[in-house]
């Protein structure tokens, strides 16, 4: 009975198995097929130093930017230290003026 029971198990982690394999290389990546590259130009987003920062200001600075993810950064924030060359972030000071553009 174990030695049935065995082998069962092994078949059922065979064919679990192997429903996680992939033979298709030609799917795209989604990333890569956006319009643009998704890289961020902080240059396109400067003209948000000394704004006050906002959803739609942020938005803006995004597109501008080409990036896919932004973010506002504040003082004391915690950040992760992940370089995304994706992402923008707005860097603010205490009153939420924006002082600092970059991109990671």
């Amino acid at each position: 009975m174990p030695w049935k029971l065995a082998s069962l198990s092994t078949v059922l982690v065979v064919a679990l198995l192997s429903g996680c394999s992939s033979t298709s290389e030609s799917t795209p990546d989604p990333v890569a097929t956006d319009a643009g590259n998704g890289r961020c130009d902080a240059k396109g987003a400067e003209f948000a130093i000394g704004k006050q920062a906002s959803p739609q200001l942020l938005e803006q600075a995004r597109t501008r930017a080409g990036a896919q993810n932004a973010r506002i950064l504040k003082p004391n924030d915690m950040v992760t230290l992940e370089y995304r060359s994706d992402r923008l972030n707005l860097t603010t000071d205490a009153k939420l003026v924006v002082n600092r553009v970059n991109c990671g």
